[in-house]
């Protein structure tokens, strides 16, 4: 099996263009085929604020309505996207910016009516992914820069969470590659009173989650990982984007197991 790492982006990275830039020279080093899936930041809260859509989020993840949806989708799948390919590509890293509605690549359902209604987020449906799309790329040595904004087959666009679709395609891709799993951000890794935690399993997972240590976007984050280490990836780690060599080599972060 070929290596394939994945790496998600995410949380104040987004927004400094100087970290992103030091992340993205880090990413063009990598040498292994790649794949990059980014988060949205703070601009499209910044956005609806400045036009008067108010932000509402739970556990994490945005509750979008029509017009919040239309923000997401220009911000996540233009603005960030685009910006990110142009880097990598004057990091002579071949790169090609997607969405989840490009080629059906990531098929989404709108997210079914509970105690909260969500709005225009998507469930992404793991088995339907276009995983012949993405080798194809992949094949031709081109990295895909992936954005969260997804689509049923009807053509609905949803927004879906970028940690979902990071773990999903990392699940998807390891029946074909020998996946590497990596999430970035600004912090080390999981912490636990300012310490970050070398190694977390389910069950201190479980623990430090009921006592409110591990909480809000950090639980979508690591309720993926944990899915993507039972589907078949063959390593998950969460740390600091400043350090994405060193979770390469699994010298920084917390490691995620089983």
């Amino acid at each position: 099996m070929k290596d394939l790492t994945i790496v998600k982006i995410g949380g104040n990275i987004i927004d400094n263009e100087t970290e992103l830039k030091k992340f993205l020279i880090s990413f063009s080093k990598i040498k292994t085929a790649k794949i990059l899936v980014h988060g949205g930041g703070k601009l499209a809260t910044q956005l609806s604020t400045k036009i008067g859509i108010e932000t509402k989020m739970v556990d994490g993840r945005r509750i979008t309505d029509l017009e919040t949806l239309k923000i997401t989708t220009m911000v996540y799948a233009g603005l960030i996207n685009k910006s990110i390919v142009a880097e990598l590509n004057s990091n002579k890293t071949t790169a090609i910016g997607l969405c989840g509605a490009d080629a059906l690549l990531i098929p989404s359902e709108k997210r079914k009516k509970g105690k909260i209604d969500y709005g225009f987020v998507g469930d992404v449906i793991s088995k339907k992914i276009n995983v012949n799309f993405l080798k194809l790329i992949l094949d031709n040595k081109i990295t895909p820069v992936i954005s969260p904004i997804t689509s049923t087959t009807k053509g609905q666009l949803l927004n879906t969470n970028a940690d979902t679709i990071a773990s999903s395609l990392a699940s998807a891709l390891s029946k074909f590659y020998k996946v590497k799993f990596i999430y970035c951000f600004e912090k080390d890794g999981v912490l636990n009173e300012n310490k970050v935690i070398k190694e977390l399993n389910k069950k201190t997972y479980a623990q430090l989650k009921a006592q409110e240590v591990i909480k809000d976007g950090m639980i979508p984050k690591l309720d993926n990982a944990f899915d993507a280490l039972k589907k078949g990836v063959s390593h998950v780690t969460i740390g600091n984007a400043s350090e994405l060599n060193k979770l390469m080599k699994y010298h920084a972060g917390t490691t995620i197991t089983n």
